[in-house]
Parts: structure tokens; C-alpha cells; sequence
């Protein structure tokens, strides 16, 4: 490749060592190229548009001024990798971006060797940066460490975990503060509003001079107090920027400086190389940058289905027009608000993506976005629940792991009225393994004092956020990721009786007993068998805890052949629940028993759709292990 082609750059990059052969020329039409294949290709097929726009002059950046073929670079959360992708060998699989067998939407270990750490989840790149480092100096290596992290994640204890330890070890490494005032939608809390307060560098370098210009025009001493005013430099600039925050850490601040210029980020990167401390490169970038519609719209264009390149208007899917469960969700939630002035909304950064945003218009004076901190959020709501009121916790079922800790000790162990909303609750589809909602039902099924529930369609999320509110003491509702079956929602929900189930299709053969977003295709799979000759019931349990024992065991009594089918991990999930029951009850060894859920492994990303057929539990699943469960061997 030489030195003057800047035109279908992107094809003679298969790793970190092309780039830093090019020059600066040709990085601007990299850039440019980059964002054109990623806007062509998220169009598509969806994505993470606004977050990988935005970094596409500082990723070449690193990659002119690092070698990344030994040196090591995290991303946090990793929605902003896709040019880090195209740039280590994965152009020619980017049209499988986050489909079935494809390339995954993150950086994964497993994919690359340029992938040095697998994210997902936000706030998690400084300590695993740190991690490295200090591998590196106890095996007496020699390689540069880089960390990514957005605003939005620095807003987690995690990163001030991270920077507070790696700030006292005083290893060397850097931390590059990604500042778009954005995470997923706008940032909150003191944090943002202190990275806020900034400067442009020509202003602080002329007020800078000013001082010490006027300051050696004093008679007499004014040469000797300059001296002292230029020493005094790094203190001025942290005074007027958020490096005072990180120099409190230890750290050496540098910036903010604009993160699309690629020129300056590779100076400022190539000295930085030479600090053998910690460092921090604050970068001012904006999300979307370069795409119109994206930098207009950046929290719609964060996680975006497929849209129309030209316009950035969504295109329409062809399916029921059913509002989602998420939709219903924040509807209800409003409605209940309305007559009850004791319900607060919690969410942790996402009130579009929990569907708490109409809370937020409605009930501004009751909302709070607490950033991404899923596990003050719970402690939070905690306190306000000793206080007599009752805060609704919104928050994606693969994020509230991540307070799993505080729903025990702060919530359970207290009996204190507060109420979990769990969204995408099992499979989430193309985002994968590390957003999937597969294990809720084995983490909190176990802890005392606990209500938990999954609805089978929109009238029974209705119902049992009734339930929920109804309940004293803590109270958790899971439901899936999409649109449910046009169930309509009843204007006067009425509450569930806890722990009672319900009888959906009667049967004589078997019985199969499932809850939440299995158990239409379970009554569709029976429907068909009835075709073949066979009679199945399904029963919808409801209640993950309390179980309804007594109905189940009636079930047992009359039908011996069972179908556990869940949208959970098998391992400590629903259908483990229903085993222990009967093997504490003497039955299981008259009962045939089969289970269908999510294998003991982690699930790739891929539709919905497609993982559901994969992993058997779909309608045609379902389908072929009752009628084996009914005819063995057929």
C-alpha cells in the first residue's frame, strides 16, 4: 500500500501494524471510510451506531501511537469497538456483525487476539487494565497498557475502585476518558456535572500567560514569582479542569483535548507513552460524530434497529403491532403513580430502555436516574422503602446481577417493600452472552422473603404489578426483551393470589408446566399434538416463589408425565424448583420428568428466534419432547 492511496484504505488492514504504517492523510480517509462501513453496515442489521462513531479518530489515534500487537487495550462496555474490529483483521466478517454464528457486537477474547479483555457490562476496563499491568511487571515484560472508558461508566464505584488502586500501586498505564456527556441516554449526578466544567486549552493557556506575564511586570521580585507562577502550571490547569479529581488519584491529568483531531490525540498519545506512571488522556468527543441523524438523536441511535442510511428513519418490521412489554410496563407504572403518590421510579441510566421515561415527564418530582449504579440504586431504594415508600426498580435482568449483594442484605434480609422490574428477562438476542436474562430466576429464587413472578403476556404483567404494589415487602417481576401476543390490558388490573398458578389447556396425557414467555408456544405446541392424537394440558405457574405447590402436586397426582419448559438456565432455575418440591414430597420416583431450558453454558448472540430453536425451546421444541414424553421412542 502506498504512502499517497487514500482510497479503500480499509481493505490492507488485517491488523494493528498496518495502521501505524499510514500517514495522517490517510488516517483522515480512513476515518471517513470507517464511518461509512459501519453506518452501511448497522443500517442493516442494527447495532451500536452513536457510541462507534464517536471514537473513530481516537481508535486510529491509539493505533498510530500504540502497538497493539504487544501492547494492551480494554474498551469499556465495548459499544464503541466496531473500528477497533475493521482495523484487527475482522473487515471481511463485519457483515456478520451480532448474528447467528457471526462476529459478536463486543470485544471477546475468543475472537481475536486483539480483543485483549471481554466486556460488556459498563466500568469494568480500568481494574482489568490494571490487572495487566500488573501482570506485566511481575513478569518483567515490557508493554503499554490503555484503558477506554466513557463519562457514563465513570459514573459506576467500580472505576473509582480501579482508579483509586492503580493510582496508590502507581503502576504505569493510561486511562482514556471518552467524554460525550452521554452514556446510553444523558448522564446525571455530580460526576457529569463535574466533567462538565471545562475549558478549551486556548483560553486556559491565555489566561495562563496573562498571570505570568503580569505577575514578572512587579517591581523588584516579579521575575522570581514568575518562576514560581510557571512551576504552579499543572496546579492552575487542574484548578480550571476535572484533572484535579484524578490528581487527587494519582494520576497524571491530561487534556481535555478534542477527540476528533487526530493529529494532536497522536502527539499527546506518543508523549503520554513516555510517563512512567499512571496517566489519564481526558478526550472531549461527540457521539454520533459524522452521521447527521446519529449526533442529532444520539440516545436512539446508541442501540439502533435497522434504518434508513439515507434519512435515519427506522424501517418498519413486518409483525404484530403490538406495543412492548417494556411499553406496558412503563404505562402501568404511571397509572399506578397516578393514585398512589408513594411509588418512586428507579432506573440505573436507561429510562427509555426500562420504558420509565413517561414516568420521568409525568412524575418528574418521583423519578430518579441514579447513572450507571445498579447497586446504589438498590441500596437507595432501600432507604426510601424504611421511609414508607414504594420505589419500583427498573432495571435489564443481566445489570441487576451486578447488585446481587444488595437485593440480599439491603432489601431481603430487611423485608422492605420494594419492587424489581426485571427487563429482557432470558434471551435477549443479537447483544449475547453478556446481556442475556438467563440467570434471574436460579439468583433470586433462593433469597427469603422474596415474591417472585413472570407473566405470560401483557394483561398478567398488568396484573401483577398490581401484585407487586399490593405485596408488602420485596417483590420481583421478570419479563421478556419485544412485544408480547396483544393480550389487552385490563382498565382495573385485579392482584394475583400469591403462589397460584392457573390451568391453561386441559389434557390427559401429560402436562406441561412453564411460566412467562414460554407458555404460548407451549399451548401452541399442544394445540398441534392434540392434531396428532395426543392430549397435553399447560400449566402456567406464574409464581417462581412462592411456588404453587399445591397445584403442582395435584398435577402430579393426575398426570405422572411432566414437561418443565423455561426461559432460564436449568441449573437452580424454575424447573430445579418444581424437582426439589417433588423429591421432598416422595414423588419423583413415580413421575417421568423431561426439562427444557438453557444448557450450562453461556448463549451466543443471534435473534431471538434463531437461539430459541436452537436451544428447544420454541414451539417445535416443546413439541417434539412432549410427544417423546407421551411416546417414547415414536
Amino acid at each position: 500500500m502506498s504512502n499517497t492511496d487514500t482510497t479503500n484504505l480499509l481493505s490492507g488492514i488485517t491488523r494493528p501494524a498496518d495502521v501505524r504504517k499510514l500517514e495522517i492523510g490517510q488516517l483522515k480517509a480512513l476515518a471517513h471510510e470507517l464511518r461509512q462501513v459501519i453506518i452501511g453496515q448497522v443500517s442493516g442489521s442494527g447495532g451500536h451506531l452513536a457510541p462507534s462513531l464517536g471514537v473513530i479518530e481516537l481508535t486510529l489515534a491509539l493505533f498510530k501511537a500504540y502497538d497493539f500487537e504487544k501492547d494492551k487495550i480494554v474498551w469499556d462496555v465495548g459499544h464503541q469497538a466496531y473500528a477497533h474490529k475493521l482495523l484487527t483483521g475482522r473487515a471481511d466478517r463485519f457483515d456478520s456483525l451480532r448474528q447467528l454464528n457471526g462476529i459478536s457486537g463486543f470485544p471477546r477474547m475468543a475472537e481475536s487476539e486483539y480483543d485483549h479483555f471481554g466486556v460488556g457490562h459498563s466500568s469494568t476496563s480500568i481494574s482489568a487494565a490494571l490487572g495487566m499491568a500488573t501482570a506485566r511487571d511481575l513478569s518483567g515484560e515490557d508493554y503499554d497498557v490503555v484503558s477506554v472508558i466513557g463519562d457514563g461508566s465513570m459514573t459506576a464505584g467500580l472505576a473509582f475502585e480501579g482508579l483509586n488502586q492503580a493510582g496508590g500501586m502507581g503502576r504505569k498505564m493510561v486511562v482514556v476518558l471518552n467524554d460525550n456527556e452521554m452514556s446510553i441516554s444523558k448522564n446525571v449526578g455530580a460526576m457529569s456535572a463535574f466533567l462538565s466544567r471545562k475549558l478549551t486549552a486556548p483560553l486556559l493557556q491565555r489566561l495562563k500567560s496573562d498571570v505570568e506575564n503580569w505577575v514578572a511586570s512587579v517591581p523588584g521580585i516579579g521575575s522570581d514569582l514568575a518562576t514560581y507562577v510557571k512551576r504552579s502550571g499543572d496546579s492552575l490547569k487542574t484548578f480550571f479542569t476535572p484533572g484535579m479529581l484524578f490528581e487527587a488519584f494519582q494520576f497524571t491529568y491530561v487534556g481535555p483535548i478534542d477527540g476528533h483531531d487526530t493529529e494532536e490525540l497522536i502527539k499527546v498519545f506518543e508523549q503520554v507513552r513516555k510517563i512512567d506512571k499512571p496517566v489519564l488522556v481526558h478526550v472531549l468527543t461527540k457521539k454520533g460524530k459524522g452521521y447527521e441523524p446519529a449526533e442529532n438523536n444520539p440516545t436512539f441511535f446508541h442501540g439502533v434497529g435497522r434504518f434508513e442510511p439515507e434519512t435515519g428513519l427506522a424501517k418498519k418490521f413486518v409483525g404484530a403491532p403490538y406495543p412492548s412489554y417494556t411499553e406496558i410496563f412503563g404505562n402501568m407504572l404511571c397509572r399506578l403513580a397516578d393514585r398512589d403518590d408513594k411509588i418512586v421510579a428507579i432506573t440505573a441510566a436507561m429510562p427509555e430502555g426500562t420504558g420509565t421515561s413517561c414516568f420521568q415527564e409525568r412524575h418528574p418530582e418521583r423519578f430518579v436516574d441514579v447513572g450507571i449504579c445498579e447497586q446504589h440504586a438498590v441500596t437507595y431504594a432501600a432507604g426510601l422503602a424504611t421511609q414508607g415508600f414504594k420505589p419500583a426498580v427498573a432495571i435489564y435482568s443481566t445489570f441487576l446481577q451486578r447488585s446481587y449483594d444488595q437485593i440480599v442484605h439491603d432489601v431481603c434480609l430487611q423485608n422492605l417493600d420494594v419492587k424489581f422490574f426485571l427487563d429482557r428477562g432470558g434471551l435477549v438476542g443479537e447483544d449475547g452472552a453478556t446481556h442475556h436474562g438467563a440467570f434471574d430466576l436460579s439468583y433470586l429464587r433462593h433469597i427469603p422473603n422474596l415474591v417472585f413472578m413472570a407473566p405470560k403476556d401483557e394483561a398478567e404483567l398488568a396484573r401483577m404489578m398490581v401484585t407487586a404494589f399490593e405485596t408488602k415487602g420485596p417483590v420481583a417481576v421478570r419479563y421478556p426483551r419485544g412485544t408480547g401476543v396483544g393480550a389487552d390490558v385490563d382498565p382495573e388490573p385485579e392482584a394475583i393470589p400469591l403462589g397460584r398458578g392457573e390451568l391453561v389447556r386441559e389434557g390427559g396425557d401429560a402436562v406441561i408446566v412453564t411460566l412467562g414467555s414460554r407458555v404460548y408456544p407451549s399451548i401452541e405446541a399442544a394445540m398441534e399434538l392434540e392434531e396428532q392424537g395426543m392430549s397435553v394440558a399447560v400449566f402456567n405457574a406464574r409464581f417462581i416463589k412462592p411456588l404453587p405447590e399445591a397445584q403442582l402436586l395435584e398435577l402430579a397426582e393426575k398426570y405422572r408425565r411432566i414437561l418443565l419448559v423455561e426461559e432460564n438456565s436449568l441449573a437452580g432455575g424454575f424447573g430445579s424448583a418444581v424437582l426439589e418440591l417433588f423429591n421432598e414430597r416422595g414423588l419423583l420416583g413415580g413421575l417421568t420428568i423431561k426439562r427444557l431450558g438453557l444448557p450450562d453454558e453461556f448463549i451466543e448472540h443471534g435473534t431471538q428466534k434463531q437461539l430459541r430453536s436452537m436451544l428447544g425451546i420454541d414451539k417445535q421444541g416443546i413439541l417434539r419432547a412432549a410427544r417423546e414424553l407421551v411416546q417414547p421412542g415414536a
